[in-house]
């Protein structure tokens, strides 16, 4: 079993991995090893059984299976586990059974539905945060939880040592600014991936990406030059190819495409998610040959500076 803990502060982009399955539907552990190795060879922190990771369509039962597993292959990078539902005592029990795990931060996610309002939020995040001693990272996702998170709620909790980052999904670089601005010792990663070139000039720490299931090492480079410069024109092909893998419910493209690529044996989703949506492959077949293309000649142009 792991033992090697890892400063998760210090690590710019984190994959929302995908939990692969075999055409009879059962988790795929031999694809799952082998994207962790590719994650692992990009450096990249892995996040699991997030909104990507259709982690509310598995049981909590097959959770704990797949942490496990991650854990017992020792991944030099960093494991942020995903904590997300309705109700507060089942989250809390989720947590509990992964504390004693060897994991690094948790990804602690609004409850769906219930839409409360700031105190609410406070009150639910802040339970979340007591079950625990590890980092976590609070997620503002309203397109799936149905409610914007409050940065003024997210404010009160700045007291709880183990609040370390906020994942901003919106899509709003306005609702961005007044995390920020709320929230000035608070880490803040995009949970958009096309918008991290905008986000940086915000402030963003990393992101928590969707495409590094498909580019691993090309999403990190994205990553490092958002950061680094983040006025580069070729962020114009990186919006045009990620919005295909959002072109119909995430992570229903990508998967499509990492069958493709051979990356997994099947795009099998779990209902009401289905490949079948995706009735057109040609954007996301172009958009990764683009994405090879830029990715080649970055790496040529090092080698050759």
């Amino acid at each position: 079993m792991r033992q090697q803990q890892f400063d998760v502060k210090s690590y710019p982009l984190w994959t929302a991995l995908v939990t692969p399955f075999n055409d009879e539907g059962n988790i795929d552990f031999d694809n799952l090893s082998f994207l962790v190795e590719q994650q692992v060879a990009a450096g990249n922190g892995l996040l699991l059984v997030g909104s990507t990771g259709e982690g509310l369509a598995l049981t909590e039962d097959e959770q704990e299976t797949i942490v496990r597993f991650v854990c017992k292959k020792s991944p030099a990078v960093p494991i942020m586990v995903g904590v997300g539902g309705f109700d507060l005592m089942t989250q809390q029990n989720w947590i509990t059974r992964c504390n004693d795990l060897p994991i690094d931060a948790y990804l602690l996610t609004a409850p769906l539905y219930a839409k409360p309002g700031p105190i609410g939020q406070t009150q639910w995040f802040r339970a979340l945060l007591q079950a625990t001693d590890k980092p976590c990272m609070i997620y503002n996702v309203p397109s799936r939880t149905g409610v914007e998170l409050s940065p003024c709620a997210l404010a009160k909790l700045r007291d709880e040592e183990n609040f370390w980052s906020v994942k901003e999904a919106s899509g709003s670089p306005l609702k961005f600014s007044e995390f920020k601005k709320a929230l000035p010792n608070i880490a803040i990663y995009s949970g958009d991936d096309a918008l991290l070139p905008e986000f940086s000039l915000l402030g963003a720490t990393g992101l928590v990406s969707v495409c590094a299931n498909v580019w691993p090492q090309a999403t990190q480079l994205y990553v490092a030059q958002c950061l680094n410069k983040p006025q580069s024109t070729a962020f114009n092909l990186w919006r045009d190819a990620i919005e295909t893998l959002f072109s119909v419910a995430n992570p229903i493209p990508l998967k499509v495409l990492m069958h493709q690529l051979g990356q997994i044996s099947s795009p099998l989703l779990r209902a009401p998610l289905t490949h079948e949506e995706l009735t057109c492959l040609a954007g996301i077949t172009e958009a990764h040959y683009q994405i090879t293309q830029w990715y080649q000649s970055q790496t040529r142009r090092v080698v050759n500076s």
